[in-house]
Parts: structure tokens; sequence; C-alpha cells
């Protein structure tokens, strides 16, 4: 039904607001008019198309054509790449397309509108309001980022708690529980968004929780005292600590630091499932159990609500009946929900995007940082970019304590987990991935090609910008007396912290640099071609500054290309069947 003649725009349903925008492909709210208009502007009074017989304006409204300032009517435009026209005598038949299904969709859902509407409708902007007023957030200070740039690689911590809300709930979940830290999922996406890795991180891995700084409503702040070697649940709930600090608990664990944070609890699960209609699972054999509560049959369901809820709280059914093989089956469960809600029947309905909409604003608590609709919805965009095939799902490789005799808890594996957590620091994929901006990373390794110097005739000036204290130092003294690169100073901190070791050199100094990089283990996207600066002596120095990823001097700051072949990982667009 066409949005002319409903009345007043509270009336109108916000699902018949949401219409596809082809040069995007997203769907957008649009202007209602407030009366009926044709879906194109009319031209004007006296204009040169209605002269010539009534026909359309062909400039769009606010623009002239650029034959509007000759004497009549304009000619014909060709389009960059379309053939010439057949000469005058030859006719040229054309067959009608066969409209696509999208088109389709467009036709049905934008009625006669064949140009974009600017601005939003009241109705519009009040449910977007709406949707605004539906974000529950929490200020966990310094522990995130302050917002979301579209242009970097980024880390959401995504949290499942086991506190109960809503109706229905009672049967799961610790009686009374604060909410702690039930199930937790690290998701990064690259910066070129080819690929995402989510790491599951065990509720039963034990760590040191730091230090944290909650802050009230009235914005009183309160440091809560951090607990040593505890289960990794604790890190929220427990003692009144919030996301913030499982959020620093586990740049604790893992080095790498989480930006932002999304939280669910019970409830959340049942709603979002039910607004995609939803989610199929696979069970490689009959499941009938006790604690949670699920019966199910072998082969592929559809299931949602309480029965999606029950599917990820199933422990004692599948594997050896402990948490790591939950995980694994909470890792298929989100892969199939990945995969509905990229799906088209999802992204070419108004209805579920709406119901989804207001499912997910209402389920999910984040940081002030993604806090705005707009910005989740920023967030999704760029999670959409991302084939699923490319979206890896692993666990942070553990064993069993060594300090208990009945095994409950489990310790971070080193030898095994280091590898996993540089990848994912260094943004590296777990998956083979076609790599945008060939042109670019051609350019980036040709600093390495060429002539080096011999060591003693590098000079360079050292920083430290983000490594930990003293590694300037150490550096210098490596170089001097191991690597004989005798014409080195260590200047203490730059001006800035960086995430990343750089070597920046001028173009006369480019030998230099490939010998230190060779030295240092560097790639050569950590080479920054520029301007030098000098030493002591007065004489040009290329400039060497230790950033975060700094490990220590000698040894090599080589990012892997590839994830180890011990790494036990799985992929959103397969579907496995829980056993």
């Amino acid at each position: 039904m066409d949005a002319q003649g409903r009345g007043r725009a509270d009336d109108i349903d916000p699902a018949d607001q949401w219409v596809l925008n082809p040069s995007t492909g997203e769907y957008e709210l649009r202007l209602t008019p407030s009366a009926p208009q044709s879906g194109v502007p009319r031209p004007r009074r006296g204009s040169p198309a209605e002269a010539a017989g009534g026909r359309r304006a062909r400039s769009a409204p606010g623009r002239e054509s650029p034959a509007a300032a000759g004497t009549g009517v304009p000619g014909p435009r060709r389009r960059r790449g379309t053939p010439e026209e057949p000469p005058p005598g030859r006719r040229r038949t054309r067959t009608k397309p066969k409209k696509s299904r999208a088109k389709k969709i467009l036709l049905w859902t934008g009625g006669t509108m064949a140009f974009v509407l600017v601005g939003v409708s009241a109705a519009a902007y009040a449910y977007l309001k709406h949707l605004e007023g539906n974000v529950s957030t929490t200020d966990v200070g310094s522990a995130g980022k302050k917002g979301f740039s579209k242009d970097e690689a980024f880390n959401i911590l995504i949290i499942g708690t086991d506190k109960r809300t809503g109706s229905g709930n009672e049967g799961y979940g610790d009686t009374g529980s604060v909410g702690h830290a039930d199930t937790n999922i690290l998701l990064h996406v690259s910066k070129d968004r080819t690929n995402a890795t989510a790491l599951s991180i065990p509720r039963d891995l034990i760590v040191d929780v730091p230090d944290c700084t909650t802050k009230d409503s009235d914005g009183t702040e309160t440091v809560i005292p951090g607990t040593q070697n505890v289960r990794f649940n604790t890190s929220l709930g427990q003692d009144g600590r919030n996301a913030g600090c499982t959020m620093l608990t586990v740049k604790e664990a893992t080095g790498i630091t989480p930006d932002h944070f999304m939280m669910a609890d019970f409830n959340a699960v049942k709603t979002l499932t039910t607004a995609v209609d939803g989610v199929e699972v696979c069970l490689a054999k009959d499941v009938d159990d006790d604690d949670s509560h699920l019966k199910l049959s072998k082969g592929k369901h559809t299931i949602q609500g309480e029965t999606a809820l029950a599917f990820l709280r199933t422990r004692h059914s599948f594997g050896n009946s402990g948490d790591l093989d939950r995980i694994k089956v909470q890792q298929q469960f989100l892969g199939s929900l990945m995969r509905k809600m990229s799906s088209s029947d999802t992204l070419t309905s108004p209805t579920k995007l709406v119901k989804l909409a207001e499912a997910a604003t209402k389920a999910l608590t984040v940081d002030t940082g993604i806090g705005k609709v707009s910005t989740l919805k920023d967030v999704a965009l760029e999670l959409k970019e991302v084939p699923p095939k490319n979206i890896s799902f692993t666990t942070v490789p553990v064993v069993d304590n060594p300090a208990e005799t009945v095994k409950a808890t489990v310790v971070v594996d080193p030898t095994r987990a280091q590898p996993v957590f540089d990848l994912i620091r260094d943004d590296v994929s777990f998956t083979a991935v076609k790599q945008k901006a060939k042109k670019e990373k051609a350019a980036v390794t040709a600093r390495l090609k060429g002539t080096r110097s011999s060591a003693a005739d590098i000079r360079v000036n050292i920083y430290n910008g983000g490594a930990e204290s003293g590694s300037a130092q150490e550096t210098l003294n490596w170089l001097q007396n191991d690597e004989g690169v005798t014409k080195s100073s260590q200047l203490g901190n730059a001006d800035e912290t960086l995430s990343k070791t750089t070597l920046e050199y001028s173009p006369d100094q480019a030998d230099q640099a490939r010998k230190l990089a060779d030295l240092m283990g560097l790639s050569a996207s950590a080479m920054k071609p520029g301007k030098s600066e000098t030493n002591s002596q007065g004489l040009p120095a290329i400039v060497l500054t230790l950033g975060k990823d700094f490990k220590g001097a000698g040894v090599s700051m080589t990012t892997p290309t590839t994830a180890p072949s011990t790494v036990e990982k799985s992929t959103a667009d397969k579907t496995v069947c829980a056993s």
C-alpha cells in the first residue's frame, strides 16, 4: 500500500518506511509526502522539456542540465561504454530486459518513486529515536574507545551473561547470579574487511583480573581491586565489576585490546532468534538433555526462542560434556545465525529488518562508544562486508590446570596460544583470503628490494613509542654489542604511542634501512620512506620507533601470513553437525 493516503505520519507502520536504495543495496528510511505526488519531478513551466511536448526533464532537482544554457532541447546523451546510435535509416530492435528479483522488490517497496528522496519523515525520525531509547549502555572509561572508526581494524568483545531477565528463564543459570561472563567471544574484524576472527575464551580459564574502575550513573567512580588465579567469568558481576573489567581482563590474558563490547543475557537469545524466524542447526545424534531440557532428533532443525536458548546451554550431551565442547556448538550456532542474518530472505524483508532492529537494540548492552543507533548501524555495515567463508571461529588454546587434582579449570597453553594472539593482534587472517589493493601491497614489498649497507654504516636514532619500559636501551645495547651497529643512539620516548614499530628514512638512506630491517626482522610495511633526522654528531640518521608490537631485542618482528596448522578452527559458511 502506498504511503500517500495513509493519514498521519505516526500511524505508518515503520516496516513500510524502509525502501531499498539501488545505489547502496541497503534499506533506508524514506520521506513520506504529505500529499499525493508523482514520483518524478515535473518540469518547470516554460522549460524546454515542457515546450517539447511535455517530456520530463532529465536533470535531477537542483542541478542544471549541461544543455540548459543552449538554445533548445538537449541532444541525446551517451553513457560511457554504450554503443553508438545506428545511422539514420537503420533501426535497432530492443528487447525488454527481464526484471531481476531485486528490481521487483524495489518496485514493490518503492511504488512509483524514481528518485531517492531527501530527508526522513516525522515517522521515520520518531522511529530512529525510539530505537535509540532501546539501547542500554555502560561507560567503561579508558577500557574502550570513545568512538568507532570505519577505516581501522576493530575488536569487539561479545559477552553472554548467566543473568536471568524476562519470564521463562528460571531453569537456567545460577540462582541469584549477578551476571557472570558465561560466554565470551573476542571478534576481530580486519582493516580491509576481507576477514574476521571470532576467538572464544573459556569461562573456566584461570586468569588474573586487573584493578578496574566502574562509573555510577551519578558520575561516581569506584576502583575495584583485582584478583589473581580466578575463573575468567568472575571478571564480570563479581564485586560489582562491569564489562570494562572484562575487557581489561582480556587484554591482560591475551595481549589483545578490545575496542568495544556487546553484552546479552538469556532473554536476548530468545528474542534475537525469534526476530529472524529461527536459526538452522544440525545434530549428529538424538539429544534429550535433562539439564537444559533440549530434546531434538538427529538431523537439521530450525530453532528459536526457548529451544534456541536450550541448545546454547546444553553441555552434557555434546563431546566430553565439558565447556570446551559446548563452545564448539555455540560457534556452529553463531555461524548459522550469521548466515541467516545476511541471507536475502532477511535483507530483502523490511518487516524482518524492523523486527531485528527492535530485538537487537532491546537485547544488547553496549559501551557508550557505540551506543548510538547510527553507530551500531555503521558497525553492522562493516561486518556485512566480510564474507562468511572468511569468518573464522577458534578457541584460546588451553590445557588442564596442573594445580588441580580434579580437573575443573584450564590455563592458557603458551606454546599454542601465543601464535593465535599474535595473528589477531597483527591483523592476519585465519583463512586464505584475496587481499585488496594488490598494487599498494606490491609497492610496499618493493621497499625491501635493493642494496644493503654494512651494519657499521647504519646511523639510527632509537625511540620508545609504546614498547615496555627500557626497550629502547635494550635494543641499543643489542645493536651495538651483537650486531655491530655502532653508530646508534637511544633518545628516550617518542612523541606519540604507536601500535606497530616503524623505521623512517630518507631516500638516500634506503640501503641502511633495508639492512636494519633484516637485522630486526621488520616487514616492508614497517618501513616508512620520508625524512631523516640528525644524530648527536649532526649527521643524518634513520629513525627507529619501537611500538607496542615490539617483542624484545633480537626477536624477529616479521608477522606470519597464515595461521599455524595446529590451530583448530571452523568458518561461518560451513554447516557442522553438533556431536
